[in-house]
């Protein structure tokens, strides 16, 4: 969090890129909370026009009324210039070319002009904030040169093991000797979807939040009270499969599925690793 936190301090925007589930929205969040001051969600894809960016004049009232700047519905833009926000657009690089210029003037001058309204001012706290996935290159576009040069980048990684269990524990509040293992082995397989070769992008702490409260329920529906029992690794593997399948993408050139890789990764937690730590 520091060095996001020194760059918006310093009066700068940044483009943080990293894999979905690395606490980038966490970050803004608790520095716009922290200020005082609103942060202004855009997704970034196909359908974001500078109209939904910047504002549009209300159509009934200009039939009724006239182009007026009352009659001009501000966009998170103009808000978040105005508030003095953080506006943060996720997924930058899926945005078409001509909304992503519409901000140049703003980030570079902290100023845009708007027809028939005039000059909006931008607040000193304002701050453009983009986030990129740079495993993700369907649908995206490059951004040019004048874009990259009016931003700061952070790459964002996951978390480590000790900071992923930290996050499943609190979001799941699983509880006891049931509740212990099955944090541990769900953090251990999403982590290792990270690694595979046949993975392009694994799995964030998101499916390891969801493997743990997928396995507690089934759990309840099997009376798997005992980690140690022979019901449990089967247990997690059916879990894995509804938490995790849909989240990691394979290779293009692999000729497997999803549930075969995981297959693997399960094996390879529940069968080769206790026989290596068995004696003789």
């Amino acid at each position: 969090m520091e060095h996001p936190l020194a760059a918006v301090a310093g009066g700068r925007d940044i483009v943080l890129e990293g894999p979905p589930g690395t606490s980038k929205t966490t970050i803004l969040k608790a520095i716009t909370a922290e200020w005082g001051i609103p942060l202004l969600f855009v997704e970034g894809n196909a359908d974001l026009t500078p109209a939904k960016l910047v504002g549009h004049h209300n159509p009934a009232r200009v039939l009724r009324e006239d182009y007026s700047p009352e009659n001009f519905v501000a966009g998170p833009l103009t808000e978040a210039m105005q508030q003095g926000g953080f506006l943060y657009i996720e997924e930058f690089n899926r945005a078409p070319e001509d909304t992503v210029n519409t901000l140049l003037t703003a980030m570079a001058d902290r100023r845009i002009t708007i027809p028939r309204v005039g000059t909006v001012v931008a607040a000193p706290t304002f701050r453009v904030i983009a986030s990129m996935n740079p495993y993700d290159n369907v649908g995206t576009t490059r951004l040019s040169s004048s874009v990259h040069d009016r931003l700061n980048r952070l790459a964002v990684d996951y978390q480590d093991a000790e900071a992923e269990h930290g996050i499943v524990a609190l979001r799941t509040q699983a509880t006891g000797p049931l509740g212990a293992r099955l944090m541990d082995d769900a953090v251990a397989v999403t982590r290792a979807t990270r690694q595979h070769p046949e993975i392009r992008q694994g799995s964030s702490v998101r499916g390891a939040i969801d493997l743990v409260l997928v396995a507690e329920q089934l759990a309840k529906m099997r009376a798997v009270k005992n980690p140690g029992s022979d019901a449990y690794p089967p247990m997690v593997y059916d879990a894995m499969v509804v938490a995790l399948s849909g989240r990691i993408h394979l290779d293009d050139a692999i000729d497997a599925t999803p549930e075969q890789v995981l297959r693997e990764i399960w094996e390879d937690r529940f069968i080769l690793q206790p026989a290596i730590a068995e004696p003789g």
